[in-house]
C-alpha cells in the first residue's frame, strides 16, 4: 500500500473504531499502534504524519537500528516476545506489551530497580490456551497479580492478548473478554491496570467492541508484511 494514502486510512479506522466503541458500550478511548515491523523509517514517519504517534515493533533489535532514522517524537511499544538479556534496552520503550512469563517480569523488575525507574509494562495473558502463544494463563492471573505488586521495578498498566487465528466470532469474543477478566482482576490486586491491548489488522473491531483500549494495526495500514 502507498504510504501518501494513509492518512485516509486511519481516518476510516479511525471512524471504524469510533463506532465499535459505540455498539460495545464500554466508553474508553482506543489508541492505535502502528506496527511498523519489517517497514523502513519511512512508514514510522507517514505514521505520524498520518495522526498516530504511537508505533509497536516486535524485535528489540530491529526496533533499535531503526530509532535513530526516525526523528518523529513517537512513543516506541515493544509487542513481541523480550529475550531476559535484552531488559536493559526497555529504556528506549514507552510500553512492554508482552510481560509473557514470571521469569521475565523478575529480569524486568530488576532493569528497573536498577535504573531507579520503574518500566511501564502489561501482562501477556495466553485467555485460548494455545500452545504456540506466550503469556500467563488465566489460571494463573490472581497469583502473578499478588506477586507483581512487589516488585517495585516495573508498573503493570493492563493486559496485552494475542487471539487465535481462524475462529468464529464467538471464540474471540470469549479471549478478549477474558483478556477483560484479567484486567479487573490486576485492579483487584492494587496494579493501575487500565489497558487492554487486543485486536489486529482483522479483529479490531470486535476487541473494540469488547473493551480493548490499544489496537496493534500493521496490514491494514502498510499492507502485507515480508517475513
Amino acid at each position: 500500500m502507498p504510504l501518501f494514502d494513509l492518512a485516509g486510512r486511519v481516518s476510516e479506522i479511525r471512524e471504524r473504531i469510533s463506532a465499535a466503541t459505540v455498539r460495545g458500550g464500554h466508553g474508553q478511548q482506543v489508541t492505535i499502534v502502528a506496527v511498523t515491523k519489517t517497514h523502513g523509517a519511512d512508514a514510522v514517519q507517514a505514521a505520524f504524519d498520518a495522526g498516530v504517534a504511537d508505533v509497536g515493533e516486535n524485535r528489540v533489535q530491529e526496533a533499535l537500528r531503526k530509532m535513530p532514522e526516525v526523528t518523529a517524537p513517537v512513543r516506541w511499544h515493544l509487542i513481541g516476545h523480550l529475550q531476559r538479556n535484552k531488559v536493559k534496552s526497555l529504556d528506549r520503550f514507552a510500553l512492554l506489551h508482552a510481560l509473557d512469563s514470571p521469569r521475565l517480569a523478575d529480569a524486568v523488575d530488576g532493569a528497573g530497580v536498577s535504573a531507579s525507574r520503574p518500566v511501564p509494562v502489561l501482562v501477556q495473558v495466553n485467555v485460548s490456551g494455545e500452545a504456540s502463544k506466550g503469556g500467563i494463563g488465566l489460571a494463573d492471573v490472581p497469583r502473578e497479580a499478588e506477586r507483581l505488586r512487589g516488585m517495585t521495578g516495573l508498573t503493570v498498566l493492563g493486559v496485552m492478548t494475542i487471539a487465535p487465528e481462524g475462529v468464529s466470532e464467538r471464540e474471540l469474543r470469549a479471549v478478549f473478554a477474558g483478556a477483560r477478566s484479567a484486567c479487573v482482576t490486576l485492579v483487584a490486586a492494587g496494579h493501575p491496570a487500565r489497558e487492554l491491548s487486543m485486536g489486529m489488522s482483522g479483529d479490531f473491531e470486535i476487541a473494540v467492541e469488547e473493551g480493548a483500549t490499544m489496537v496493534r494495526l500493521g496490514t491494514i495500514l502498510f499492507g502485507a508484511r515480508d517475513a
